[in-house]
């Protein structure tokens, strides 16, 4: 009998390493307009304890926006909910975008490349259109750079990097340093970033005609000895959960403001003026977004959440810890009077009612060393 062949049809944009993945029990979505390697086909939990213990290779979909030219920072002033002066070349920002009622646009992390000249990659939303329509009173260009990018992601990441980098990373390489060099001969943006809450680096392609497989082949070689392999990026979701990582689109959207879902401290309401600051001067300042634990379970993202018998809140996302060994989510409350609530339940796929337990995140590494490459305080893996 012949194998069956992977057959995908999508008017979606593949990632240059789309081949390196490919198989026929891998799964896909879409994110941001791109193809996204939802599932590989391997055992979630066996990627999940690799991410955790070693290192893994994923192909994501966030993309980046250029922003340049000699009004480049005042336009990002105008945009963002922090102002941009003080970030130094070679580094990098979480920024939120919100529009003029207030609500999140999407979110995103700004890094500065040049004294004038900016990418800022972002979650699911068309934020270049968003950009463009804002950029025709200032003297900035707004483009596409046709960059994708690669995670390389687990204790053993930096390992990685050390033997990928062209002639070596920096001596000094921080949390949320960037810097352009060449992997395999081939320009590449690298940034110490990551959507795992893991130690990790993230690899974008400079130049839009890039070899991907090359450069995948090139990523997983310098990872051989620590058995590097492409993983899914639902074993990330795992651990982006227990690490408190929010996801656009899902946990939040174009209704939500900053502090609805917990990161005012993101958003800096005296220092300059930006689109929604007014809308955000007059809204409420408490947190109606939090964690949650339960038994096992089959929650599905969406699933309403009750206080006797009254919904009062919704999942926006569940997984199964193998870590803590139960299940880890997300809830959207309608109000946050709902945040000490002690009775919340909502009902698995099968009808059966599940109690919650709200939690605050993260789940652990609630100083979040281990991106940093420290040890986590509260004994996340031992």
């Amino acid at each position: 009998m012949a194998k069956p062949r992977l057959k995908v049809i999508s008017h979606f944009d593949r990632s240059p390493w789309f081949k390196c993945t490919a198989n026929p029990n891998a799964v896909y979505t879409q994110y941001a307009g791109r193809l996204v390697l939802h599932d590989i086909g391997n055992d979630i939990v066996d990627e999940y304890w690799a991410l955790r213990k070693s290192v893994g290779l994923f192909d994501v979909p966030e993309r980046p926006v250029e922003i340049s030219g000699r009004g480049a920072v005042e336009f990002l002033n105008r945009v963002l909910t922090r102002p941009v002066d003080r970030l130094r070349v070679g580094r990098g920002s979480y920024g939120l975008l919100c529009h003029q009622g207030g609500g999140l646009v999407c979110d995103g992390i700004l890094f500065r490349l040049d004294e004038d000249r900016f990418w800022y990659v972002h979650a699911d939303a068309d934020v270049y259109l968003w950009l463009v329509a804002l950029a025709q009173d200032f003297a900035v260009e707004i483009r596409d750079p046709r960059s994708w990018v690669l995670q390389v992601q687990g204790p053993k990441s930096l390992e990685v990097l050390a033997r990928a980098c062209d002639g070596g990373p920096p001596d000094e390489f921080r949390y949320f340093d960037c810097f352009q060099g060449s992997m395999g001969g081939q320009p590449v943006l690298v940034s110490r970033t990551g959507w795992s809450a893991e130690l990790g680096i993230e690899v974008y392609n400079l130049d839009p005609d890039v070899d991907g497989p090359a450069l995948w082949d090139h990523l997983i070689a310098a990872g051989a000895e620590f058995e590097m392999a492409g993983l899914s990026q639902k074993s990330m979701n795992i651990r982006r959960i227990e690490g408190g990582i929010l996801n656009y689109a899902t946990d939040m959207d174009w209704h939500t403001t900053p502090y609805d879902m917990g990161l005012g401290m993101f958003v800096d309401l005296d220092s300059h003026d930006f689109v929604g600051r007014e809308a955000l001067q007059k809204a409420g300042r408490d947190a109606r977004f939090t964690g949650f634990r339960c038994a096992l379970a089959d929650l599905h993202y969406g699933a309403p959440l009750l206080s006797q018998g009254r919904p009062v809140g919704r999942v926006t996302a569940y997984e199964i810890s193998p870590c803590l060994e139960c299940g880890v989510g997300f809830a959207l409350l309608d109000s946050p009077q709902w945040m000490t609530a002690t009775d919340l339940v909502g009902h698995d796929r099968d009808g059966n009612t599940c109690p919650l337990e709200l939690v605050q995140l993260p789940f652990y590494d609630a100083e979040k060393n281990i991106p940093r490459g420290l040890p986590a305080t509260d004994g996340a893996l031992d």
